[in-house]
């Protein structure tokens, strides 16, 4: 479980293809005598479990699953990433609960900068809407956002200096495709309406 307050951007040293997937290697010197094979670690947004940790450098494996569903399939060596690691019991939780569990793939549709903020616009495939409100929770490409405007096949949201600074969306441009978790408690919330109107006489 993770909170969506992204600790930084990591760049990618290395993608390896190993069929069906592929095995990605990250630096990561800061943290890296604290991390243990086995672990999880969310790269944007994705969870993914760590299965080699050595020289300052991180290791992960992505199925053919993760690439189909997520925007990791993109990334190539010198791109960077944004990495979090795990939540431990007891931890604050400043964002909001984000699973790592990537739903769609999302595309920037519009930036509209001013000044040193920004507002995003991502289209996305228009089921996932109905997991969406306005001043509700979002995970962008890790990133825990509020909702500003919620429409049929779109979303924005207001991304603060310090967001544009420490997190890979700083660099997003029209066009860009990003990964969207969306509320864990919403899609509950659909899937009991959804079965509430099933059994509906």
């Amino acid at each position: 479980m993770f909170s969506g307050l992204v600790e930084g951007m990591a760049p990618i040293v290395a993608v390896e293809e190993r069929p069906p997937g592929k095995r990605f290697t990250i630096d990561l010197p800061e943290h890296a005598e604290r991390i243990a094979i086995g672990e999880s670690i969310a790269l944007n947004g994705c969870c993914l479990t760590v299965i080699e940790c050595r020289d300052g450098r991180v290791a992960f494996d992505a199925g053919a699953e993760t690439l189909r569903r997520t925007n990791l399939g993109d990334q190539v060596v010198g791109d960077r990433v944004n990495y979090e690691r795990s939540l431990r019991l007891g931890d604050r939780l400043g964002g909001h609960l984000v699973t790592g569990h990537i739903d769609t793939v999302g595309v920037v549709a519009r930036r509209i900068d001013e000044g040193d903020w920004s507002t995003f616009w991502f289209t996305v495939e228009s089921r996932w809407i109905r997991q969406m409100a306005s001043k509700g929770s979002i995970a962008v490409d890790g990133v825990s956002l509020t909702l500003v405007d919620v429409e049929s096949d779109r979303f924005s949201v207001a991304l603060i200096p310090h967001t544009l600074d420490v997190t890979t969306l700083g660099g997003r441009r029209e066009g860009d495709r990003v990964n969207i978790e969306t509320d864990l408690l919403a899609k509950y919330v659909e899937q009991q309406l959804a079965f509430a109107r099933s059994d509906a006489p």
